[in-house]
């Protein structure tokens, strides 16, 4: 049974697990449970070897690994808090392991799901395992660039490894007659999971059924090859994390230990990484470009704030503390928001990604014409990805209002006339009042070629100019 870490700890404590006369030098950054007070942890399986596993990571470098399965060709801000929890084993010294599903992705876990997975093809399957394997790695490279700062201490060994690699070969018989043997269905009919999907009105088929079986044969086999005995995982993978510690008990008695991470939800209840509009908040730029994730932080409620600041970043308790506090005495400043923004988009999708963020941030609302002139062709289309574009010729004598009708900025050009006027129309971020203003190369026509017209506070058009 798994039980909050703060019980654990009080419980440890008891026991005397923090003795002085065992205690390394290195205790500090070697105890990686003591971030259970920011929230990055939530519980210990099993509940009963929570001293033991404490003793553990306080005493040697361990192996600590977390799965992400590859159902989409990029992870979302929920998982960014697993690949969080990791990177900090990896700061205190253990080395980690993100192991990506390619194998159990085509079978489907079923937690937290009300309906069979959709298919995914195995073309897909490999495109996914690629996608999130250069995503997983940017982030731990981009925390040892811009964020470590120690230069006494050294992180530990990562490794992404695909599960593929060791189901390929496996035969199906001699899995079944060693590996499907120690399961019990009783046991595995009483997992939540299950239990859930089974009282759906769609049931569970056999392939989801035993994606427990998998999963727990994955730990088994780090256990082999890399001396791997903690799991990390999502709340919502108790069960699965069970199953591991069940087959690997049953089939060498070595102990193992469980470790998850809280769903992220804000202060209203609501699941992290889900936008206003319903839409995933994803890690990859492609799919949520470094301007729209660094926003997404930068407008966090102050009922938020503090929490996140806790889970992702690595400032010390003692800074979060100052930054909350002169947060505290000027909320309108959203220093502290600010901050986090930073430090979660350069983690993402380092220093470029940042600074683009942060460009596109004094473009739209600073309205920098300096800024915007200075973007690349890709940059400003990417920036404006959802804007209406347009190709057209340059032609001599080409006015404001001529730009804004064939941008088709306006269906009448009544009203296109009025509103410019009124002031509602801007090229390149600059206000234009007078329809028949003709157009200047350098001012209303960027180096690049592109004049980007906005109506309003939040309509753009692109023109690309021949």
């Amino acid at each position: 049974m798994a039980a909050p870490i703060k019980a654990c700890l009080r419980r440890a404590v008891c026991l005397n697990v923090w003795k002085t006369e065992w205690q390394p030098r290195r205790w500090a950054s070697r105890n990686i449970l003591g971030l259970h007070e920011r929230g990055v942890f939530h519980s210990i399986f099993p509940e009963k070897n929570a001293p033991e596993l404490l003793k553990l990571l306080s005493s040697t470098p361990q192996c600590i690994y977390c799965g992400f399965d590859p159902t989409a060709d990029s992870l979302h801000i929920g998982n960014l808090l697993p690949l969080i929890a990791l990177l900090h084993c990896q700061r205190g010294g253990h080395d980690v392991i993100a192991l990506i599903g390619g194998a159990t992705s085509q079978i489907g876990d079923p937690s937290g799901r009300t309906r069979d997975r959709d298919a995914i093809s195995l073309d897909n399957v490999e495109k996914n395992v690629a996608s999130l394997h250069g995503i997983i790695s940017n982030i731990f490279t981009n925390h040892e660039r811009y964020i470590w700062r120690s230069t006494s201490r050294k992180l530990g060994n990562v490794s992404i490894l695909n599960n593929s690699e060791w189901y390929g070969d496996e035969n199906v018989i001699q899995f079944l007659s060693t590996i499907g043997k120690c399961f019990r269905i009783g046991k595995m009919l009483q997992k939540e999971s299950v239990r859930q999907r089974l009282q759906s009105p769609e049931g569970m088929n056999l392939s989801e059924f035993t994606y427990q079986v998998f999963q727990a044969y994955d730990w088994l086999h780090l256990l082999s090859s890399h001396n791997c005995r903690i799991q990390l995982g999502g709340q919502d993978q108790m069960g699965n994390i069970d199953s591991g510690y069940e087959l690997i008990n049953r089939i060498n008695g070595k102990q193992v230990f469980g470790l998850t991470v809280p769903l992220l939800t804000n202060n209203a209840g609501q699941k992290m990484g889900k936008s206003t509009g319903g839409e995933v908040l994803w890690l990859h730029p492609a799919k949520t470009s470094p301007f729209e994730f660094y926003q997404y932080f930068l407008r966090l409620p102050d009922a938020d704030v503090e929490k996140f600041v806790k889970l992702f970043t690595f400032l010390p308790d003692d800074k979060i503390e100052n930054l909350l506090r002169s947060h505290r005495l000027d909320a309108g400043l959203r220093s502290a928001q600010r901050f986090l923004a930073e430090q979660i988009t350069i983690l993402v999708h380092g220093e470029a990604g940042l600074e683009l963020a942060k460009k596109c941030t004094k473009i739209l609302y600073e309205n920098s014409a300096e800024t915007l002139a200075e973007l690349t062709t890709e940059e400003l289309l990417n920036l404006f990805s959802n804007a209406p574009t347009i190709e057209l010729t340059l032609e001599a004598g080409s006015t404001v209002i001529d730009a804004c009708m064939k941008a088709k900025c306006f269906t009448r050009e009544v009203d296109a006339e009025r509103i410019i006027k009124g002031g509602g129309v801007y090229i390149n971020t600059r206000k234009v009042i007078e329809p028949d203003f003709v157009l200047i190369p350098g001012e209303h026509i960027l180096p690049n070629h592109i004049t980007v017209i906005r109506i309003g506070k939040k309509n753009h058009y692109i023109i690309k100019w021949r």
